[in-house]
């Protein structure tokens, strides 16, 4: 990423930076395998806006410093300090779950980029992606029901309707670490590369979503969210969200450029 362009942060332990369609989120601490500490989930919806706020990015990839891991869990070495009493652990949990919504209610694609370990808060935070493309040596776990801790129910819903009740229950009641085959059998994953390739691999497929329209894009991605909801979906947004499509400057350059046999310029409007 030479021609990238940094953005500052808050939290020394996160990265910001844009290298031209895609806005790089990386969690850098590599010293402690990028566990994630108060400050670094302090840091995700700063960045993420800066992200959504510029028209230029247009996919982001979340990733780990390093070579050994996307996001190895919680920093547990924090948790005397951060999450030793009731009112700390409330203040911790509402933090992270700020974190988890940004990412979440992110209007643009976003790729978990995982090389190394992805565990406990790590597989959290890919999963909050849209897409999952992982180095064939990474390795998945939540040891929870090692720790003695209780997973929320959010949390627990979000695992469970991208793999099902059953492959839920396995990762939580064994706690052990899977590999990257397991994990994509599982649909935990959708892509799986060797580590040499993954980067490469990642750029390639970020350059494929940002020449589509993004508004297209966008309302894909809140009418799945809408599915999800099940009966509480709201499908009068749904049907809005398309007609804006067809109203949209990009529908007409889609269509030209169709009957053109060229290239379409999507610009987001």
């Amino acid at each position: 990423m030479n021609d990238a362009v940094s953005l500052p942060v808050t939290s020394p332990h996160m990265l910001a930076e844009i290298d031209g369609p895609i806005g790089w989120m990386t969690f850098n601490k590599p010293e402690r395998r990028n566990a994630v500490s108060l400050d670094m989930w302090e840091a995700m919806p700063e960045i993420l806006h800066r992200f959504e706020s510029d028209p230029a990015v247009r996919v982001i990839v979340l990733k780990g410093a390093g070579d050994k891991a996307f996001v190895s869990g919680a920093d547990i070495s924090q948790f005397e300090q951060a999450r030793s009493s009731e009112a700390a652990n409330n203040h911790y949990d509402h933090i992270s779950e700020l974190a988890a919504k940004a990412l979440a209610e992110c209007a643009k694609p976003t790729i978990a980029m995982i090389r190394g370990f992805c565990i406990g808060g790590g597989v959290a935070i890919a999963i909050g992606c849209d897409i999952r493309i992982a180095a064939d040596d990474a390795k998945f776990g939540i040891p929870a029901s090692r720790l003695g801790l209780g997973y929320g129910a959010p949390g627990v819903k979000k695992l469970a309707d991208l793999v099902g009740p059953s492959y839920t229950k396995e990762i939580f009641f064994t706690a052990r670490h899977f590999t990257a085959a397991e994990a994509q059998t599982m649909g935990l994953i959708n892509r799986v590369v060797t580590n040499a390739a993954l980067e490469d691999y990642t750029r390639k497929y970020c350059a494929t979503i940002a020449d589509n329209a993004p508004k297209t894009m966008n309302t894909l991605k809140r009418t799945v969210a809408e599915i999800l909801r099940g009966h509480e979906a709201d499908w009068a947004l749904c049907d809005w969200l398309v007609k804006e499509c067809f109203a949209s400057e990009d529908y007409i350059e889609g269509r030209r450029a169709f009957m053109e046999k060229r290239r379409p310029v999507f610009r987001g409007i």
